[in-house]
This record gives structure tokens, C-alpha cells and sequence, in this order.
């Protein structure tokens, strides 16, 4: 991160009842940068946060400040001087950056939610951002204005459960099929072969994929090494808080009498799904740019659940 924002407002919030299944919780944030920060032209330097991939659909609706949502792998796929966007899911990490003041609302769909609230296949969104300015229907540009004018983030989070209960009411529902290959890969957090899933859905593994690609975004062992990725990144966060976490490869064990290690990378890897350490580290580098150990450093950031 370049500049450390200062948080002046974070809000969450829980979705009404009958959106829980769709919408986890919404995030309100008021956020700028520090006063004393700035270049030598009286410029405050960028906020640059460092994205991990990520299984699942990213929503923000704001105002103020806009942003850069940077694809290093495409710019065509990239969105600029944005203050509301839909991105992901992605299969690898990107960056976002803004300079001054911003304030939205932050929702992460799964793939399914998603479908039906944004009303597009994920083809069309997988790997990139898009305004929301953007898309067909305008719904949700109506909405961000909405958001900004209400007074007070209880007031807002009472039109994002009307506006999304009436969408969700409005539109169908995701092919069983997929709804159940999707509930079968988060389950287990990616470890169902895509062999075993096809077979239970009675459909070939090319039609899986095919259709899984189409209306939820990635093919689906794609999407089961992100789910199999996201729980041991979460599973990062909580070991990296812990007295005497193991330092990695890449950084050598203190040799200051502190407390042992919980485990070490090997052992961690098997815990959390992979075939051995190097396997750990190499999805680690595809969907951060950065082995877990630098993950787990203090100051790594990353704004994407961990």
C-alpha cells in the first residue's frame, strides 16, 4: 500500500432475513487520506490495495473519490475513474487505486447470487471490473445515487434490502443443476472431483464445465482451486495472529527462544487441502502475487475476505 487511508466511518450491516442465503453482509465505509500526507506538489499520494483472486463477485456502490480497478494481465479488462463497479470472480490477484476522499457500500455475492441479482452470465464478468454505468440495466446506478443522497448508513442498508428483495423477486432462479454444483464445490471447499460432480448431475464433464463457465463465471476446477485458496488464506490470517506462527521457507525461524511454531508450511498445506508445500506456494503466487509467508507479515494487505 502506498499511503495508509484513514478509516473515518466503517459500518456493517446484516441483510434482511430472506437475503441472507444470497448477500453475507454489507459493508458502509467513509474513507480518505491523511492531511499530512503528500508529494512534494502538494498531491496526496495514491491508496494502492493489493486484490487476491477470488471465487466470488465483488460490489461496490459509491461515491466521492473514484478508482482505477487494475487487471495486470489486461487492461482492456481493467475500469478506470470508477466510483461503482461489479468485479470477479478472478482467478488472479489486481490492484485498485484512488487518490482523496470515497465512501461506498462493499457486497460479495457467490456466483449464484450474483447471477440472478446482476442478471448477466459471469462470463461476461470473470476477470474484469465494470462500472456499473456500464451494464444493461441501470437499476444499480439508480441505486448508487439513492445510496449517496440517503442520510446515515441504517437508512441505507434499508434501500439495499428493498432494492435487492425486489430483484431477487423479479428474477428466476440459477438452473438447479449449477445451483447444485456450486453448493457441492463451496461445501467442500473445492475438494469434490469434477469427475464425482458431473457424474451426480448426470452431465458430461465438458457440459459442466461449459455451462459452469458461462453462468457462473470460471470453469469449475477453477473454481474449486479459488474455493480450496480462500479457505487457506482465511486459515492464514488466523494462524499469522498466533504466537509462534511458522515464519515459511522463505524466511528463516527465529532463533530468540520464542514459542515453537504451530506447524510448518508442509504440515499446513496438507491441513488446508494441497498435494505438498510447493503446491501451497505455487497457487499462493497465481492468486496474490506473493508467497503465504509474505502474506503473513505484518503489513500485508489485502481488502478481499480473508
Amino acid at each position: 500500500m502506498t499511503g495508509d487511508p484513514v478509516l473515518d466511518e466503517v459500518c456493517v450491516g446484516t441483510p434482511a432475513g430472506g437475503l441472507r442465503p444470497f448477500v453475507g453482509r454489507y459493508l458502509g465505509y467513509r474513507e480518505g487520506m491523511p492531511g499530512g500526507v503528500a508529494s512534494g506538489r502538494g498531491t496526496p499520494p495514491p491508496l494502492v490495495r493489493h486484490e487476491a483472486a477470488g471465487a466470488f463477485v465483488v460490489l461496490i456502490l459509491g461515491w466521492g473519490a473514484p478508482l482505477d480497478v487494475l487487471n495486470p494481465r489486461s487492461a482492456a479488462h481493467s475500469a478506470y475513474r470508477v466510483d461503482s463497479f461489479v468485479a470477479g470472480p478472478y482467478d488472479g490477484y489486481c490492484t485498485t487505486s484512488t487518490v482523496g476522499a470515497g465512501a461506498g457500500v462493499e457486497l460479495l455475492l457467490t456466483p449464484p447470487a450474483a447471477r440472478r441479482i446482476l442478471g448477466v452470465p459471469l462470463g461476461e464478468l470473470a476477470n474484469r471490473a465494470v462500472s456499473v454505468d456500464q451494464l444493461t440495466d441501470a437499476w444499480l446506478d439508480r441505486l448508487r445515487v439513492r445510496l449517496a443522497e440517503a442520510s446515515g448508513w441504517p437508512r441505507r442498508f434499508a434501500l439495499l434490502d428493498m432494492a435487492l428483495g425486489a430483484r431477487l423477486a423479479a428474477t428466476g432462479q440459477v438452473d438447479p443443476h449449477l445451483g447444485r454444483a456450486w453448493g457441492r464445490l463451496a461445501g467442500s471447499a473445492g475438494r469434490i472431483g469434477i469427475g464425482e460432480l458431473a457424474g451426480e448431475l448426470g452431465w458430461s464433464r465438458r457440459h459442466l464445465a461449459g455451462r459452469f463457465r458461462r453462468e457462473l463465471g470460471l470453469a469449475p476446477k477453477t473454481t474449486a482451486r479459488l474455493l480450496r485458496f480462500q479457505r487457506a488464506y482465511a486459515a492464514l490470517g488466523r494462524e499469522s495472529a498466533m504466537p509462534g506462527t511458522p515464519v515459511g521457507p522463505d524466511r528463516p525461524e527465529p532463533s530468540n527462544g520464542g514459542a515453537e511454531p504451530v506447524g510448518n508450511w508442509a504440515e499446513l498445506a496438507v491441513r488446508w487441502g494441497y498435494y505438498d508445500q510447493s503446491h501451497l506456494i505455487r497457487e499462493f503466487r497465481e492468486f496474490t502475487g506473493a508467497t503465504p509467508a509474505a502474506l503473513g507479515r505484518p503489513g500485508s494487505h489485502s481488502s478481499n475476505p480473508g
